[in-house]
């Protein structure tokens, strides 16, 4: 049987995705493109914002239409949260996607719906393995799920359950046979990765530290890491050792200590500059990336202009802003002076404006420096190299992807940059 996968949202998604995949097509399952004939149709789904939901029922609806005599299976947050309104034959939520042959299976035979979705507050890890990954040229590796920050804008705890690790030396594992199997750079990934470990006595430190011993691996990248999660004895291993990726990205979400505190933010501003003009003293060449939530509940324009002056002073490598997006069930979707869609809109322009700004200002700084990465093929059928400090760098060459090369940045040519192997 033919199958074909949309996934939605983060890394943590296309992890579990390519989990999926690699169990389909044990089972002789053919993978085909979204857009191809299929007799099974999954769609992975995302909530983290109404964007998110509106994209998720727009391509559930049309695969339904298009598809009327195929199978279709939707997982992920968005059916963890509204299993309710969706038309699928399985619905699953953030539980059980390890058992989707048998559901498969049971569907082809009884022909009757079926919808797997639990509380999952108190769910253990479901373990999920991979030797190969089939979509991407960088290998994920989900250490970590769920979330009990609770910050008053997100839904993200009631999706995806509270805090869970995937097994010490499970992790060392998986990465040491994906690097046996030719994967030289690993992404480290979860949903609030900088906690991994606590449930067992050990945390992302001791991992790393563990990690960058396996023989073969070329690089280690972090997916995401909050501010207050990032230890000396990591920033020292990120200095000290080549293999440790040197890109951080740390969510910043507001550049106001009015907005921090409503948002339940673990931290205030000048903690955040504190702790990044530390990482940057003694890691040379960094880049800092974030997330950004504009048109929060009560931000008037003084709040706003709070976090430009603080964004001014922070000079981001690239900044991912989202207007705020009102979740029902949060504590931020009853709280009083809602902001407009038109001023959410210009604050993200201006936050954008800003981001080109800093970004190129980096690009630039780079210029003529030699950096190495592995080749990989964008969806545009460009080849680039991600350098260690996370500069998508394009490259005209016939070696294949996976290929570690040394690059010079020769050129910046409209937020582009562009160079070459070096001989």
């Amino acid at each position: 049987m033919k199958f074909a996968i949309h996934t939605f949202g983060c890394k943590v998604n296309i992890y579990e995705s390519e989990y999926i995949i690699n169990l389909l097509q044990d089972k002789n399952y053919q993978l085909v493109d979204f857009d191809k004939e299929a007799d099974i149709y999954i769609i992975n789904t995302c909530t983290v914002t109404n964007e998110a939901d509106k994209k998720d029922r727009k391509l559930i609806n049309i695969t339904r239409k298009n598809h009327p005599n195929s199978i279709l299976i939707v997982i992920g947050c968005y059916s963890q949260l509204n299993p309710q309104s969706i038309e699928a034959d399985i619905i699953l939520g953030n539980k059980y996607k390890s058992n989707i042959i048998e559901l498969i299976e049971t569907y082809k035979k009884d022909k009757k719906k079926i919808v797997l979705v639990e509380d999952i507050s108190e769910t253990n890890f479901e373990d999920m393995y991979i030797n190969r990954f089939i979509t991407h040229t960088r290998a994920f590796v989900k250490i970590q799920d769920g979330c009990n920050a609770f910050c008053s804008y997100c839904t993200i705890p009631y999706a995806r359950g509270g805090l869970r690790s995937k097994d010490f030396n499970t992790v060392i594992k998986e990465v040491t046979e994906l690097v046996d199997n030719g994967y030289k750079e690993i992404v480290l990934t979860g949903i609030h990765t900088g906690r991994y470990g606590l449930e067992q006595n050990t945390n992302l430190e001791k991992l790393l530290k563990e990690l960058v011993k396996i023989k073969g691996l070329f690089r280690i990248r972090l997916s995401s890491i909050e501010i207050n999660e990032i230890t000396n004895g990591i920033i020292d291993l990120i200095k000290n050792n080549k293999i440790m990726a040197k890109h951080l990205h740390i969510p910043l979400q507001s550049g106001s200590n009015t907005i921090l505190k409503s948002m339940n933010r673990l931290y205030d501003v000048d903690y955040f500059l504190k702790r990044i003009n530390y990482i940057r003293k003694e890691i040379e060449d960094i880049s800092i990336t974030t997330d950004l939530i504009v048109g929060f509940p009560g931000e008037t324009d003084e709040l706003f202009k709070e976090t430009i002056n603080t964004l001014n002073k922070i000079k981001f490598t690239k900044i991912h802003t989202f207007p705020y997006s009102k979740r029902n069930g949060t504590k931020a979707a009853s709280m009083d002076n809602q902001i407009d869609g038109l001023t959410k809109k210009c604050r993200v322009k201006e936050v954008l404006a800003l981001s080109e700004k800093y970004e190129l200002e980096y690009y630039q700084k780079n210029l003529n420096k030699e950096y190495d990465g592995i080749i990989e093929t964008r969806k545009d059928n460009k080849k680039i190299v991600i350098t260690s400090n996370y500069l998508p760098v394009e490259i005209e060459t016939n070696l294949e992807n996976n290929t570690k090369v040394n690059i010079i940045l020769n050129e910046v040519n409209n937020s582009r940059i562009i160079g070459k192997i070096k001989e």
